[in-house]
């Protein structure tokens, strides 16, 4: 089965919608973008690994104002696994209360259940450096 516009958009807004309900503090609406046993793996970010929505929300609480003001997404790519699981890997760019800003990417597994699609997992990952910068004075073979 071909991922249809109507999913397509709905995963999209789904994964828009992190970074609105997390910066208006809307924690108690989680259970709109993930399943109720989601694995939130922020361990290259140095919190480690949150299972489940109360673990995820207690962590965010436990942030604070460390954390970024505002999340934004961008480059959203799908792609179909089956009929009920799509894999997204998209980047994501957190700008802090400082003006200082970090982006990541994130990979996300998300299903459809009952309620729709929601997120079932989600791995940050971090690029600390470019491509290709630890080769910068290296000259071609």
């Amino acid at each position: 089965m071909t991922l249809g516009a109507e999913d397509r958009t709905a995963i999209t807004e789904l994964i828009s919608l992190h970074g609105h309900l997390v910066d208006d503090g809307e924690l108690d609406r989680l259970d709109e973008l993930f399943t109720a046993d989601v694995v939130y793996d922020t361990a290259e970010l140095g919190h480690g690994s949150m299972h489940g929505l109360k673990a995820f929300r207690e962590a965010a609480r436990a942030i604070g104002e460390r954390g970024p003001v505002s999340h934004h997404v961008t480059n959203i790519i799908l792609t179909e696994v089956d009929d009920d699981q799509v894999r997204a890997r998209s980047k994501g760019i957190g700008i802090k209360a400082d003006g200082t800003s970090g982006s990541v990417t994130y990979e996300d597994v998300i299903v459809r259940g009952e309620q729709g699609w929601r997120i079932s997992r989600r791995k940050i990952t971090v690029r600390r450096t470019p491509p290709g910068a630890g080769n910068a004075n290296k000259q071609p073979e």
